[in-house]
């Protein structure tokens, strides 16, 4: 049962290090909006990728099922992620100094709505899951068991929170560290979420399911 929590802890945690849109979001929420905010935001994160969980390990047939829901979905995320990074390098462009709020954190919505929408709207995390899972389920690494799925689901959650403090309180030294302006952080998310969309992009032409 250790064994099974601790898999699928590593699998997400290992997951959640490569620089992201999640990871630098709760960068972002932590150094402009404080730690408590940054975590309301991380939970909100790993609930949605528990349920993504959830459905790569019981759910395939309704997802196989439900495909063209999802292609609709994958293809409203790139251009999502394309608008979102447009906008942040306008949005850095017109920046002042004396602005705090960086352009996914100006409104008032909570933060852990906020991380639910965020991991929601991101639909890769299928794909990502069912592969992992279906090797494991292969390799009998992990038993087809609702108490086996269930302990590797909360691991999976563990991890997520783990990987993203890694970047709450990692990310937040380091930009107080290098004096980084929001203007500058603005740019990064751009970046990051131009190619992100990229990324997207080419796997729904190429390999929409893996």
């Amino acid at each position: 049962m250790i064994y099974i929590l601790f898999l699928g802890f590593l699998v997400s945690f290992l997951g959640q290090l490569p620089l992201g849109n999640m990871s630098f979001t709760s960068t972002q929420v932590c150094i402009q909006e404080g730690f408590t905010k940054a975590w309301e935001f991380a939970i909100g994160v790993a609930i949605v990728e528990m349920i993504y969980l959830r459905f790569a390990l019981t759910g395939m047939d309704w997802i196989v099922r439900h495909r063209t829901s999802f292609i609709v979905l994958g293809w409203l995320t790139v251009v999502m992620f394309f608008v979102l990074g447009v906008m942040a390098f306008i949005s850095a462009r017109k920046q002042k100094k004396e602005e705090k709020k960086a352009l996914i954190l100006n409104n008032k919505l909570n933060r852990f709505v906020l991380g639910l929408m965020m991991s929601a709207l991101n639909p890769v995390q299928i794909p990502f899951w069912f592969l992992w899972t279906s090797t494991f389920i292969q390799t009998k690494v992990l038993p087809v068991k609702a108490v086996s799925f269930n302990l590797f689901t909360a691991g999976a959650g563990a991890g997520t929170l783990s990987g993203l403090a890694v970047y709450i309180y990692g990310g937040n030294w380091l930009v107080s560290k290098m004096k980084t302006s929001n203007q500058t952080l603005n740019k990064v998310m751009g970046v990051i979420f131009i190619i992100t969309a990229l990324i997207q992009l080419y796997r729904m032409l190429y390999q929409p399911w893996i």
